[in-house]
């Protein structure tokens, strides 16, 4: 059984038990946390599909750590102009570990 769940504008297919990394959500870590945009669901070859969500369908998972992604450096140039700058930047994510799938 899997499904496609949609959190801060990405979407993730996920199964019983895996850890994803995610846009930063604002619950504790070692609390539960509940998704309701379930796109789909597929259990043993039935297939719901959503429009745009699946109705009654949940996904709920522990948060295990909140961190930041690695960092990005990004780098512009305007070529004989004396222009240059550098910038940074680092993602706050959460971990997180899917422990149930409603259907």
């Amino acid at each position: 059984m899997y499904a496609v769940l949609e959190t801060g504008g990405k979407q993730y297919r996920v199964v019983e038990g895996d850890t994803l990394e995610i846009e930063r959500l604002e619950t504790e870590a070692g609390k539960p946390v509940t998704f309701d945009r379930v796109l789909l669901v597929s259990n043993d070859g039935k297939v719901s599909v959503g429009a745009p969500t699946v109705t009654g369908a949940k996904v709920v998972a522990d948060v295990i750590e909140h961190k930041r992604g690695d960092k990005v450096t990004t780098f512009k140039m305007k070529r004989r102009k004396g222009y240059h700058k550098t910038i940074g930047h680092r993602q706050e994510l959460t971990v997180v570990k899917i422990t149930n799938i409603n259907a």
